[in-house]
């Protein structure tokens, strides 16, 4: 968690946590949601058949296929450089 916009860092100063984001209703709900708006953008398609399986394909090939089971992910693709790009635009996009 980083710490909020104007924060004076100091010795004697706290930063309050109001509501945890773990144990919220919401909170999967909202983590897939953003999740699969990176995945859509990214060039995914959703399966028709199960919403969280996502293939990415160019020029007509399946280039990749995510899994995605509540907070685990399994990414198979036969080029590891593929695999190489989407987790670093993971790491950027979704922090």
């Amino acid at each position: 968690m980083n710490q909020p916009e104007g924060f004076e860092e100091g010795e004697n100063k706290v930063c309050l946590l109001k509501k945890s984001l773990y144990g919220l209703k919401q909170s999967p709900r909202m983590w897939y949601l953003k999740f699969d708006e990176f995945l859509i953008r990214y060039g995914f398609i959703r399966n028709r058949y199960n919403d969280c399986v996502y293939i990415l394909k160019r020029k007509k090939v399946c280039v990749l296929y995510l899994l995605l089971y509540v907070d685990d992910i399994l990414i198979a693709s036969a080029d590891k450089e593929e695999i190489r790009q989407l987790k670093e635009s993971l790491t950027q996009n979704l922090r």
